[in-house]
């Protein structure tokens, strides 16, 4: 009759920890960017840059003192495309990974939005730089097939689930809610 009582199970004591305490803490940053959109003869189509290991990503930067990330968006967006007729949209998601840079680690969280392009006959002028190699638009087949980076192919998906209306929430958290309060001013009367 004396039934044996479960082991319980003891905390890692170890995790959260780094392995080697004298290894040195990575440094964190912060970039913010997105995924830059338009339609064009009713096809969705991604604005990509080609970055200096000559990947297809989206554009993206680091965050400066006194900017939110919705401005790094945009700004990092027009810096490195050209593009400046531009409306932030939802944020999609965040990256995380870690890099090493003259012999620091680092943590690197990108914060990425989705982004309407609202000028059509607005030109792409990549940015003379040494991280970027070019920047263009694909059609939504073409720049998920090229993408390198599967969390950038997540992103992708993620925003033409969105765009195509099929996703939890469509383009536009701000027309979600005039909606709702629509609704709710005429459900009241």
């Amino acid at each position: 009759m004396n039934q044996k009582k479960p082991k319980r199970r003891q905390p890692n004591k170890a995790a959260g920890r780094r392995q080697n305490p004298n290894q040195p803490r990575p440094v964190r940053e912060s970039t913010a960017g997105g995924v830059v959109w338009r339609k064009v003869d009713g096809q969705f189509q991604i604005l990509m840059i080609q970055d200096r290991q000559g990947r297809w990503t989206i554009p993206k930067g680091h965050v400066e003192p006194g900017e939110s990330l919705e401005q790094t968006a945009l700004r990092e967006i027009g810096e490195e495309t050209g593009l400046h007729a531009l409306k932030l949209g939802d944020k999609l998601s965040k990256i995380h990974f870690f890099y090493r840079k003259e012999a620091k680690l680092i943590s690197m969280t990108t914060h990425v939005y989705l982004v309407e392009s609202t000028d059509a006959g607005e030109a792409v002028v990549p940015e003379d730089s040494p991280g970027i190699i070019d920047a263009k638009w694909f059609g939504a087949s073409d720049a998920i097939r090229l993408v390198e980076y599967r969390d950038t192919e997540r992103l992708f998906r993620m925003a033409l689930t969105r765009l195509q209306g099929r996703g939890r929430r469509s383009y536009g958290r701000a027309r979600q809610r005039r909606r709702r309060a629509i609704m709710q001013a005429t459900s009241n009367s």
